[in-house]
């Protein structure tokens, strides 16, 4: 819980800086015994939040395949693209009439992609600079009123992967509105979320340090400090805006987080698959 507060304190370039100088030792091994696989960023330059990078992208384009009937063929937008955890996946799996965008607000993620995928054409990676006390500060522009630089009803697939666990309420509207405008129609959202149910709520009240301490009217907050962290919103709060953006809730598979049993969730955050209205 320290060291969580003390990385919170530093600023979000400190943060990406501090964790490349701690995995460089292991970095740097890796690039002299050639460990590290094609598309795979080096450690010290993730920071899209921990586990096996390969095995948790290839255990979500399973979850796309499954829930979303994701073709080989279908046009994919990835909100969030952090490092190509989500794109290197589906390089092997999208056809030449596939096609994927991405986009970041972090420049250096983006960038890295850009020079690794540059010999897929149908892959293709943008920066938008926003602020966002987690990951980039700046700008002096927040995602209340961002468009996303896509055309209206292009996309099979939109997929967002731990990117509503860091916005506030207003910045999920937009972002819910856009999403609505970019599908086509039939098409699908794949989102993972913090969502607080009346059980999910019970579990949050047990520990002694709460996941979520701070609750605001449906919004819950793990840091003040740093509010993007980990927020948490209650299921009716998002079904309500999911409303307001003409987007409805086809799905609902609740995560392993809030204390639900791990093999019975398809992921430690909660999943939901969003429509358009017909």
């Amino acid at each position: 819980m320290f060291l969580r507060k003390l990385y919170y304190f530093l600023t979000p370039g400190l943060r990406r800086l501090v964790r490349r100088i701690y995995y460089f030792p292991t970095d740097l091994l890796n690039v002299f015994f050639r460990r590290r696989p094609a598309l795979v960023p080096p450690q010290g330059r993730i920071f899209t939040g921990q586990g096996d990078f390969v095995a948790i992208g290839d255990n979500f384009l399973n979850e796309f395949i499954e829930t979303c009937q994701l073709k080989p063929d279908y046009h994919v937008l990835d909100v969030g693209c952090g490092l190509g955890r989500m794109a290197r996946p589906l390089v092997f799996y999208l056809d030449q009439k596939g096609k994927y965008d991405g986009f970041d607000i972090v420049k250096d993620g983006v960038s890295w992609c850009k020079k690794h995928y540059a010999a897929y054409e149908n892959f293709s990676f943008t920066h938008v600079s926003l602020d966002n006390d987690l990951y980039h500060l700046g700008s002096g522009h927040d995602a209340t009123s961002f468009n996303f630089p896509y055309r209206d009803n292009d996309y099979d697939l939109v997929v967002l992967i731990s990117v509503f666990t860091h916005m506030q309420s207003a910045e999920v509207q937009q972002y819910l509105h856009e999403i609505q405008r970019v599908l086509k129609p039939g098409g699908r959202c794949f989102a993972t979320f913090f969502l607080l149910t009346p059980s999910s709520d019970e579990q949050r009240q047990q520990p002694a340090i709460p996941f979520h301490k701070h609750d605001n009217e449906g919004v819950y907050l793990h840091d003040r400090r740093v509010k993007n962290a980990n927020v948490g919103y209650s299921y009716e709060l998002v079904e309500k805006m999911a409303k307001t953006a003409s987007l409805s809730i086809e799905q609902f598979h609740q995560g392993w987080w809030s204390g639900h049993p791990k093999e019975s969730c398809k992921d430690f955050q909660d999943i939901l698959v969003f429509r358009p209205f017909i």
